[in-house]
């Protein structure tokens, strides 16, 4: 998968990253150092397993960077975070999947 180019649009909440020419796009809500990550949308045209779970790796390391909690409302990022212990260490305390 060539490198993807994460956008954080803070206006919409949302990260992004366009594949020729079409957007998907992980929708959050901010607040006291946690961002909740609340829908994944991916278009069919680029809907594909390993975009989408390199899309969330992405957004993790960049939530990572920024010093900041995880909480995944998104089942499917839940059941990403879930799948791969690394990442649970960016959930806040007391915060199970």
């Amino acid at each position: 998968m060539n490198e993807l180019n994460l956008v954080n649009n803070e206006f919409l909440r949302q990260f992004e990253v366009t594949v020729n020419e079409t957007l998907a796009r992980i929708e959050y809500s901010e607040q006291e150092r946690k961002i909740f990550l609340t829908k994944l949308s991916i278009p069919e045209e680029i809907q594909d397993k390993e975009f989408e779970e390199a899309f969330i790796v992405k957004v993790l390391e960049f939530i990572q960077d920024k010093n900041l909690r995880v909480v995944p409302t998104s089942p499917k990022i839940a059941s990403f975070v879930r799948r791969n212990r690394r990442y649970k260490e960016l959930l806040p305390v007391g915060i199970k999947l």
